[in-house]
């Protein structure tokens, strides 16, 4: 996760950056979903049945704690379809845990959107573009018109909302529209995510954008940011699973801010790029512990073991590999100036092309310029 916006008020203005000094956990709480995204990396359906209890995941509370985590993402599947959510959040900030929300937006109504304002410190709602593109990739006719109301439903109340946007083929022309989006409703976040591919497959990879609609696209992205610095707009753009993106970010600033391209490059360095494995951690609807929710191998599961002894295990090769800062990753990688920035990018998607978690990242869109560092 990039933070953009933070990173260029942050560096422009010599302040330290608002960021996580501790762990995340995006746990899937359930497989259950009453949508069928195209893009969707747990193959949720609303047929499926929640596979942990409320006592498993509420007993495994003290056990992240004790492993570093200390920010909880709950998503799905559709969260919202647990009825033990809110019991969950609860619990959760009783023992100090910090929430979010990772929601379709579909089930938020006037009889729980305040006690969802009231458990959750953040609420992510998705939305794919404009209404008929949202719907067919969503799967539902309908699904915008409802998920847009219910996110001005959530801004009667509180500020801590944003959009969530995936940037696929089928998406990619919204991507200005969601800018619009956000600055007419005044909504304070837009998270831009690049697609992640899961498994040994290319199912994700046929519906994914150029390197050159990706350059094009984080440019433009970029360039929203700054603009909303500039002119003192309250909205904070996030992007997510493309780590290379700060590349391009330290390339403006080299344009645009030279006395700060230094300090950028530092806090970038500090960053650390990927974090899979490192300080980001998954827990799967079925309690399997990963690295990331897209990743192909399994640690360990809840149920067997202590989350913070999977998480420890020094003896885990996967883990060994994932915590070398940087990774030493094959391909384009090797001699990549800025290796030590992006980390290489995702290993999801290199093991879904070529079926080896260490080989480069297929997304990456680095010019061989750049990745000698000719910026």
């Amino acid at each position: 996760m990039l933070r953009v916006s933070n990173l260029i008020k942050s560096t422009l203005e010599g302040n330290n950056p608002k960021g996580l000094d501790y762990s995340i956990l995006i746990w899937n709480l359930t497989n259950r979903c009453n949508l069928s995204c195209l893009h969707c990396y747990s193959k949720a359906s609303v047929d499926s049945k929640d596979a942990l209890t409320t006592d498993e995941i509420v007993n495994t509370l003290p056990s992240l704690i004790n492993a570093g985590i200390k920010f909880i993402i709950f998503s799905g599947g559709e969260p919202l379809l647990r009825k033990d959510i809110f019991e969950i959040a609860q619990e959760c900030k009783k023992q100090g845990i910090i929430t979010y929300l990772s929601t379709n937006g579909m089930y938020i109504n006037e009889s729980n959107v305040k006690n969802i304002v009231e458990n959750f410190n953040y609420i992510g709602v998705s939305i794919d573009g404009e209404s008929n593109i949202h719907d067919s990739f969503r799967g539902i006719h309908g699904a915008f018109e409802r998920s847009f109301g219910n996110i001005l439903k959530l801004l009667k109340y509180t500020d801590k909302v944003g959009v969530r946007f995936t940037l696929t083929k089928s998406t990619l022309k919204s991507l200005k529209f969601m800018f619009n989006l956000v600055e007419r409703n005044k909504i304070p976040k837009i998270y831009i995510s690049h697609l992640a591919y899961s498994g040994r497959g290319l199912e994700n990879l046929k519906m994914d954008i150029s390197k050159r609609q990706r350059r094009s696209a984080v440019n433009f992205i970029i360039e929203k940011a700054l603009f909303y610095y500039r002119t003192k707009r309250n909205i904070e753009v996030v992007t997510g699973n493309m780590e290379q993106d700060a590349i391009l970010l330290l390339k403006r600033f080299i344009k645009e801010y030279p006395d700060h391209t230094e300090d950028l490059y530092t806090r970038l360095e500090k960053w650390g790029g990927n974090s899979a494995g490192v300080k980001l951690a998954n827990i799967d609807s079925f309690g399997n512990v990963k690295p990331d929710p897209f990743f192909p191998y399994i640690l360990g599961n809840i149920k067997e073991k202590k989350f913070e002894e999977i998480w420890r295990d020094e003896k885990n090769p996967i883990l060994n590999f994932l915590r070398h800062h940087p990774r030493n990753i094959d391909g384009r990688c090797k001699d990549c100036y800025f290796i030590n920035i992006c980390n290489g990018g995702s290993r999801s998607r290199a093991y879904a092309v070529y079926g080896d978690i260490k080989k480069e990242d297929p997304s990456c869109y680095l010019l061989k310029d750049e990745i000698r560092g000719k910026l």
